[in-house]
């Protein structure tokens, strides 16, 4: 195989796998329902003011979160257009419908680019804001667990084959044999080539992205990073939660409910899935119909929302961000 080919191979692999996985997945839940019936229920029971009323709250979290990753960005010397940045963040949406996970390494090529800023060390901003996420997820989830502990034991009760991989993963000794033995193969490769110009490059690599992650400690405005962070998982919840009322069967279930389902959506976000199609489906369902909410209901919200806000709304934004760079940076 030429390494054209094989490079080809791999890129279609890495757009069309995680893709079909997804839709997979997605095909799994929907083949038990009649999509007439969704439909109808989408005709006839939606309140579609109440869903355009929360994109604004997922347009305004990703601005933020613009804002933020600036705050990352400027102890290590540099301060990027606000511009690019909000640009570039609504850009990374859009790519990842396509690319999953590829819209966060186009985001830091686009800063790199307009605003001459090494890409290593915004990929390690990258990472601290994706850390951040990460503690803010677990913290909603957390939080949602201890005020729910009853229905969280109903929901693994009926769905034990999720607790059964969480626990295959956390109690298999294969599972810390396998993270040492890469740590230690990592460790005596470093050691054994540490003069070969690959071995250097790499130090070189891990030293930039290590500059980007300790921007934190040096930020001047950590309390403004928090209450950033603050309003982005806000916007979130609210963009998610205000749906609810544009279903009369969801209507009553209340914020406490909302939070579980916006928890563990957003746990399913982390699947390298484009735009999380199958696996947000799947938990948004579950959790609704632990609620009372029934299944063809349940199926008829988490398609909806999701078509709307993600396959549409974001993928418009997304394509508004990918498109305003150029245009406004034109002459760089």
């Amino acid at each position: 195989m030429s390494i054209n080919l094989k490079s080809t191979f791999i890129k279609f692999a890495k757009t069309f796998l995680p893709l079909a996985f997804g839709l997979f997945i997605f095909w799994l839940i929907f083949r038990a329902f009649d999509f007439r019936e969704i439909m109808s229920i989408l005709r006839q029971d939606v309140n579609f003011w109440f869903i355009a009323l929360s994109l604004p709250f997922g347009l305004g979290a990703n601005i933020v979160r613009a804002y933020r990753w600036g705050l990352l960005i400027e102890p290590l010397g540099y301060k990027p257009k606000k511009s690019n940045l909000v640009y570039a963040v609504l850009g990374n949406y859009g790519v990842n419908l396509v690319f999953p996970r590829l819209g966060e390494v186009w985001r830091c090529t686009m800063i790199t680019r307009y605003d001459n800023v090494p890409f290593t060390k915004l990929f390690g901003t990258l990472i601290t804001d994706r850390l951040a996420d990460a503690f803010s997820v677990a913290l909603i989830v957390i939080v949602a667990f201890i005020m729910n502990v009853p229905y969280f034991n109903s929901f693994f009760a009926q769905h034990p084959e999720y607790l059964e991989v969480f626990n295959n993963i956390l109690l298999s000794g294969w599972t810390y044999a396998t993270i040492v033995i890469i740590g230690l193969l990592t460790l005596i490769f470093f050691v054994a080539f540490k003069h070969h110009p690959l071995v250097k490059k790499l130090k070189q690599l891990i030293a930039s992205v290590w500059e980007g992650i300790h921007s934190i400690s040096n930020m001047k405005e950590r309390r403004l990073f928090l209450f950033y962070t603050i309003l982005i998982w806000a916007g979130y919840f609210l963009y998610f939660y205000i749906c609810f009322y544009a279903f009369a069967f969801t209507r009553d279930l209340g914020w406490n409910c909302g939070l579980i389902a916006f928890g563990m959506s957003s746990v399913a976000v982390a699947v390298p899935v484009q735009g999380s199609i199958g696996p947000w489906h799947a938990m948004v369902i579950a959790v609704l119909m632990g609620f009372g909410v029934t299944s063809i209901d349940a199926a008829a919200f988490a398609f909806c929302v999701h078509t709307i806000q993600q396959l549409i709304f974001t993928a418009g934004f997304g394509l508004l961000g990918v498109l305003a760079l150029p245009i406004a940076n034109k002459g760089k």
